[in-house]
């Protein structure tokens, strides 16, 4: 019953995306074909909204659900293992069209062949798990 919260955030959240189209394959064909600035807005906002939240939580030593202080670690130095990271993602991204939060609103939504899409998103995150050690980090 304490998690009844999150689960309603996460349908107003799916409303939101889909009612703003963000869950569209045609915007978001058009973004990255640089035709639209729809989708940069969205993500502007989302960037924005990030911002403000962390600084909130830093500034006021918010607690998680459980009553302990929330840690935002540093993140470590190094661009590259960023920039392979973000090229493995926006080239997913681009090829499927949607990113993770997404395949669950298009499957809510009764958009069937997105299983697909979950399928392979699944199996390069568990690949992912397996390499992990042996990656450069």
């Amino acid at each position: 019953m304490k998690f009844l919260k999150y689960i309603l955030v996460g349908f107003i959240f799916g409303i939101v995306l889909t009612k703003s189209e963000a869950v569209s394959w045609y915007r978001i064909y058009e973004m990255f074909q640089f035709q639209s600035f729809h989708m940069y807005g969205i993500i502007g906002v989302a960037v924005v909204t990030g911002i403000i939240g962390i600084q909130v939580i830093k500034r006021l030593n918010l607690k998680d659900i459980k009553g302990n202080p929330i840690v935002i670690a540093d993140k470590e130095p190094g661009s590259a293992r960023y920039w392979v990271g973000g090229l493995f993602f926006g080239f997913g991204w681009a090829l499927v069209g949607a990113c993770p939060g997404p395949i669950f609103i298009l499957l809510g939504a009764g958009i069937l062949p997105v299983v697909f899409i979950l399928i392979g998103a699944l199996l390069g995150t568990f690949i992912y798990g397996i390499l992990r050690d042996k990656l450069p980090h």
